[in-house]
């Protein structure tokens, strides 16, 4: 839940430069599963669409205002950027720029902000300089 607030927070500082875009995949950690004392939602496994669609419903609501998409039942993302449980990315124009590590232990927020300072610094210097 931590991370979340991160994650939020790095939203609502860059996204003036920046589009965030969460990929919901297949539920890590499902009420109905591999159960974990530290989850903070009660979510069983998805059996359908509609279950993902339901799931990430509560996802969003720790992130308002950030573009939320779901995976494909096969997993097609998930298995694509081998994003399984989780993992952060920066893509511009198509192009991988940062890929975290795979979380959990590999998530971390804190080098996607370092990334995000680093190119918001760019932007800054592209902006001042004279035409």
């Amino acid at each position: 839940m931590a991370r979340m607030g991160a994650f939020r927070r790095l939203v609502t500082k860059y996204r003036r430069h920046v589009d965030f875009l969460i990929i919901y995949i297949e539920e890590a950690h499902p009420s109905d599963g591999w159960v974990t004392t530290d989850t903070p939602y009660i979510i069983p496994q998805h059996r359908s669409l509609d279950d993902r669609v339901s799931a990430a419903r509560v996802l969003q609501q720790g992130v308002p205002g950030c573009a939320l998409v779901l995976d494909t039942m096969t997993n097609a993302s998930s298995s694509a950027y081998g994003a399984y449980f989780e993992r952060l990315y920066v893509v511009q124009s198509g192009v991988i720029m940062y890929q975290g590590g795979r979380g959990p232990d590999g998530y971390q927020v804190s080098e996607l902000r370092a990334w995000l300072e680093r190119y918001d610094q760019q932007l800054q210097g592209a902006l001042a300089r004279p035409v």
